[in-house]
């Protein structure tokens, strides 16, 4: 059999179980769950994986699940990713009335493609030379931080984010490479979008520390921590002129908490940001900054800060070998010309995190209408969304695991990682205590 021969046996498998698959995907988007909560959608993953008789391991990182699908001999193993959770959208038509959940983020699409791709290369897996792993990841969405804060005071999890607990976990370590799709708001054509950056992030719980006092009858007896936070947003505002336009600095904190009462001079003041940035060093760089800022302004005021760093995704490395196999197959499903290229994406994903230590593409797809994380985010092309993306991971697959995989031995052996398991835990741990010396990045 030729490779272009078991690529028409897969698209014809995937192109059979079509109307399976957009029912997956509308099924999860009429039933959205939150990070580390994603039980129905975790069930259907595993009842599908049970259908296609691959093997699978259940309740990684709590709600995620692995398929494998052994190849004919032992190779690369080859990972498709898919993100279970929704995001907090109380005013999308579909969102769940208790939790305000909603799938305006497409991540429903992620899994029936996934799945998708599944059904396309699981009757062909004896041509296969290497092993695929189906892996539907928990919470990328980084909500409901007091939650994770008790799933992690309780020793469930260590990081926010499901693909950065899977890396600690060790789940990912016999991978070689990896990829995944995401839906592009506003995108209603049949297009894939190669080769995106998206940011990476730092969070910064902060709190100022006054005195109180009667604010009306002696003022002067307290420390206004208001005051404090108010002058550091102005300080913070002082540096953006120090960001490099090609980093992509964004840094935007919020007041959360600005006294107790209007007749007590505040004491007690949270504070809320993150740190965005395209490159890790500009980043630190950037929290630096701010944290200098912020413990300036308390300085200046007399007022106490504490500064809870909080880790959050690492910038996304698209790599070039796997997107130029993936862009190939695009073309080849919808035409020369289709793709789009090099689009900046600011958002920012866990799938940063995955592709410091492994070769791994993320790819934008069309076929969605409204704005991403709104009430009129819809999908308006089922089989764009759904169907498509699975056509073209399944057919990439095929392409690295063909030959021998020498695609993929090719690709693995030239990748230059960021970070081991081992020093990327490590890099975090030292983040949070406050030890990091950027200029090993």
């Amino acid at each position: 059999m030729t490779k272009e021969a078991l690529k028409a046996q897969c698209l014809q498998a995937i192109d059979e179980h079509q109307d399976a698959i957009i029912r997956i995907g509308q099924e999860i988007f009429s039933h959205p769950e939150l990070g580390f909560k994603e039980r129905r959608t975790a069930e259907l993953v595993r009842s599908t994986f049970a259908q296609l008789r691959i093997p699978f391991r259940d309740h990684l990182a709590i709600t995620g699940v692995r398929g494998d699908l052994k190849g004919r001999a032992p190779g690369p193993r080859v990972m498709v990713m898919g993100e279970l959770d929704a995001v907090v959208c109380p005013l999308h038509p579909q969102a769940d009335r208790e939790t305000g959940a909603a799938h305006s983020c497409g991540h429903n699409a992620q899994i029936a493609a996934m799945l998708g791709a599944a059904m396309g290369l699981a009757p062909l897996a004896d041509q296969l030379d290497g092993d695929v792993a189906f892996v539907a990841v928990p919470a990328e969405e980084y909500v409901e931080l007091e939650y994770r804060e008790r799933l992690q005071q309780e020793g469930q999890i260590r990081f926010f984010g499901g693909k950065q607990e899977l890396l600690r976990q060790g789940i990912l370590d016999d991978i070689d490479m990896g990829m995944m799709i995401h839906s592009h708001a506003g995108v209603r054509d049949r297009r894939f979008l190669i080769g995106c950056d998206s940011s990476g992030f730092l969070g910064k719980l902060i709190r100022f520390t006054g005195r109180e006092a009667h604010a009306g009858a002696r003022p002067f007896d307290g420390i206004n921590a208001l005051n404090a936070a108010a002058l550091s947003l102005l300080a913070i505002n002082s540096q953006r002129e120090t960001f490099r336009e090609k980093d992509r600095i964004r840094v935007h904190p919020i007041i959360t908490k600005g006294g107790d009462l209007v007749n007590i001079v505040p004491a007690d003041v949270r504070m809320e940001t993150y740190v965005r940035g395209t490159n890790l060093e500009a980043i630190l760089d950037a929290s630096e900054k701010v944290n200098r800022s912020l413990r300036g302004c308390a300085y200046a005021i007399g007022a106490q800060v504490d500064i809870q760093e909080m880790p959050g995704y690492l910038p996304l490395i698209q790599d070039p070998d796997l997107s130029a196999l993936f862009a190939a197959n695009a073309e080849t499903l919808l035409g020369a010309g289709t793709n789009i290229y090099g689009q900046e994406l600011m958002g920012a994903t866990d799938a940063g995190d995955v592709s410091s230590l492994m070769p791994f593409i993320h790819i934008s797809t069309g076929g969605y209408d409204g704005d991403a994380h709104s009430k009129d985010f819809t999908i308006c092309d089922p089989e764009m969304a759904y169907v498509m993306p699975a056509r073209a991971m399944a057919m990439t697959v095929i392409d690295l695991l063909w030959d021998g995989a020498a695609k993929a031995r090719a690709i693995r052996e030239s990748f230059r990682p960021k970070f081991t398991r081992e020093t990327y835990l490590q890099f975090w741990d030292r983040f949070c205590a406050g030890t990091v010396d950027r200029s090993s990045f």
